[in-house]
């Protein structure tokens, strides 16, 4: 591998992955951003509103963003090489 490749040529991830992962992310933080307006309005229908707003819209981002950075080889290790038996 090129140590001065900045872009990788194919992601080791699926789609499906990084979907999964977003959906999972968004859960959590759409309970804190929940949590959070609740505490700071004192009304859990303000709250709840909040979080569904930013539901749709971070966890779109945060796919983009998981797809970006897929690509980026920087910091990521390459596999081992593979030992072939002699034969």
């Amino acid at each position: 591998m090129d140590t001065h490749q900045i872009i990788a040529s194919e992601s080791r991830t699926t789609h499906s992955r990084a979907v999964v992962k977003a959906i999972t992310w968004r859960g959590i933080g759409s309970f804190d951003t929940f949590v959070l307006g609740w505490l700071i309005t004192g009304n859990a229908v303000v709250g709840g509103s909040i979080a569904v707003l930013e539901l749709a819209t971070k966890m779109f981002l945060y796919y983009l963003h998981e797809r970006a950075w897929s690509r980026v080889v920087w910091g990521v290790k390459a596999p081992p090489p593979t030992v072939t038996p002699p034969v």
